[in-house]
């Protein structure tokens, strides 16, 4: 991780202190409500020896009363606190997720390398929620740390032997406690990962699950699953495990506590130290510090569980960009002009090519690869390994990715459509409603409306499921039309569409972005024929240009790639 990038100390600490007054005020109610709950035998002891042994009925019923009133004092205190606590709990786990939202969608990137969808949403699900319990599982320790210390001074006013022993072996057990939430630590993140690595498979294998079975793959990818499956199994098993060695370890020492605390006051009152009451005092008192002690175990595991998902927080929050930050803004307004200067990345070998300002210009590539490091270049996702990308002049890596973005869209053939309606969909990226009509006329996604029983307030699914795969590539083309940037690099928007159709969006297209910088991508007859000219990229390099139709005419290479 990078030197200042957050470590699962800091997310812990940024988030308790974030709700350090909800965490302070769940805290003071929970200290009382444990105060109350040890006042309880200590009252009972009170009322048998003077009410009932000497006092009369007077006595009794006001003895009585005062253990009312602390039974309402703890009961409140307990709801409230509660209440604050959770409180605390969401907002906490609110303002994570709210972080982790921010880094994934950071125009830099880097968050999402190396990780599955399924991975980062498990991450600002569960463990924002796990870091966010952190606070719940503090309050409510320093309440038993506040029960622990009154019952211990409640048993050192009844006897002094007690009161010591109950001083001297509460803080062994707090360290017996901790040593023993060190395997439940390690085998929770092992767990975590895991789900999360399996909810990621999960999440792709629904989302391809079409293409899966049109390739006959479903089987292969059934078993995927059943083998990340079970190795999630079996790190879940042995999480449970430690966790119920640490449960069942915790009680039986506590227990035995208890125990010798109980003994000892049966010891002293056998002996006459002790009155029925303080017996009896001794007793519950020593009974309710089974409460507090297993509370701090159930905070050591909630706290032990914190850090785990904390370190898999952070290592999210602290991923490297995957471009560096520039601090420049595109001149305003955005001629459009692109320059690639012998820019070698993956399999381009040294790409050169000039684009003019409102100029409309295919790229035709013979190896898939080549498009795709071209169009990470251009929208700026990699930078080159040697040579520059320029936008007016200026260098992509020296602009900031934001203003970069609104001022250059690279819209893969792949983009995914969101749940709501069409018109949201196309809308997304527009800055007026004027600015659909249009873009919707020139996507030809008019006939998909009239096809949708709402028309362009049809609901769509996750990803627009809902739609063909041509009437999805229609309405995201309509949505990247509608963004109406300076310059817009399209991937093969059309490669699901009929040919009537594909002729239709190649002059809507055309026309649409009259004046406006625009790089289509694509291997389409269709479309080169309406392009200004057409660029060929082979073996890494632009080896011919030219207009579609001359270069169908001389160049066989060209041929074979559009005409196939």
């Amino acid at each position: 991780m990078r030197t200042g990038s957050p470590t699962a100390r800091t997310v812990l600490s940024g988030a308790i202190t974030g709700q350090l007054r909800h965490v302070l005020v769940s805290a003071g109610l929970s200290a009382s409500h444990q105060a109350g709950e040890a006042l309880v035998p200590v009252v009972i002891g009170v009322v048998i020896d003077r009410a009932v042994g000497r006092g009369g009925l007077t006595d009794l019923i006001g003895w009585i009363g005062v253990l009312a009133v602390v039974f309402a004092v703890l009961s409140s205190s307990f709801r409230l606190s509660a209440r604050t606590g959770e409180r605390a709990v969401e907002q906490a786990a609110h303002h994570l997720r709210l972080s982790l939202t921010r880094r994934i969608l950071d125009h830099r990137g880097g968050a999402e390398q190396g990780r599955l969808p399924g991975d980062l949403v498990a991450t600002a699900t569960g463990d924002a929620d796990r870091v966010g319990a952190v606070n719940r599982a503090i309050a409510t320790g320093i309440g038993a740390f506040t029960g622990l210390l009154v019952g211990g001074v409640a048993l050192l006013v009844v006897s002094v032997p007690l009161g010591l022993l109950v001083l001297v072996g509460a803080p062994l057990l707090l360290w017996l406690a901790h040593l023993l939430g060190r395997p439940l630590e390690r085998r929770s993140h092992a767990e975590q990962e895991r789900a999360a690595y399996a909810s990621g498979v999960a999440a792709d294998l629904v989302a391809g699950l079409r293409v899966l079975k049109g390739l006959g793959a479903s089987p292969a990818a059934a078993e995927r699953y059943r083998r990340t499956s079970r190795e999630s199994l079996a790190a879940t098993v042995r999480a449970a495990r430690a966790q119920a060695w640490y449960d069942g370890t915790l009680v039986i020492v506590t227990g035995l506590f208890v125990a010798g605390v109980g003994l000892l006051g049966g010891r002293l009152a056998a002996q006459g130290d002790l009155s029925v009451g303080q017996l009896v005092a001794a007793v519950g008192l020593a009974l309710f510090l089974l409460g507090p002690l297993s509370i701090f175990g159930w905070v050591n595991a909630e706290i032990a569980q914190g850090r785990a998902s904390a370190a898999r927080i952070a290592s999210v929050l602290g991923a490297p960009p995957a471009t560096p930050q520039g601090t420049g803004a595109p001149a305003a307004p955005v001629r459009g002009r692109v320059d690639v200067q012998d820019v070698r990345h993956g399999t381009l070998r040294g790409v050169s090519l000039h684009v003019a300002p409102g100029e409309l210009v295919g790229i035709v590539t013979t190896d898939p690869a080549t498009a795709d490091d071209l169009l990470r270049c251009l929208a700026r996702d990699a930078d080159p390994e040697t040579g520059t990308v320029e936008l007016d002049g200026v260098r992509l890596d020296a602009l900031d990715p934001a203003g970069l973005r609104a001022a250059i869209l690279v819209a893969p053939h792949d983009a995914d459509l969101f749940e709501g309606t069409l018109r949201e969909n196309v809308g997304a990226a527009a800055t007026a409603e004027a600015e659909l009509r249009p873009a919707l006329a020139a996507a030809d996604v008019h006939e998909v409306a009239r096809a949708l029983p709402q028309g362009l307030d049809t609901l769509l699914t996750e990803r627009g499921q809902s739609l063909s795969g041509g009437q999805r590539q229609r309405v995201a083309l309509a949505r990247a039309l509608a963004a109406d940037a300076a310059v817009l690099v399209l991937h093969d928007p059309t490669t699901a569409v009929d040919a009537a159709t594909e002729a239709r969006i190649a002059a809507g297209l055309r026309e649409l972005r009259q004046g406006r910088t625009t790089l289509l991508v694509t291997t389409s007859p269709a479309l080169l024929a309406v392009t200004d000219r057409v660029l060929l990229l082979d073996e890494g390099v632009v080896r011919a240009e030219g207009v579609h139709p001359e270069l169908v005419r001389r160049d066989a290479g060209y041929r074979a790639s559009v005409l196939r």
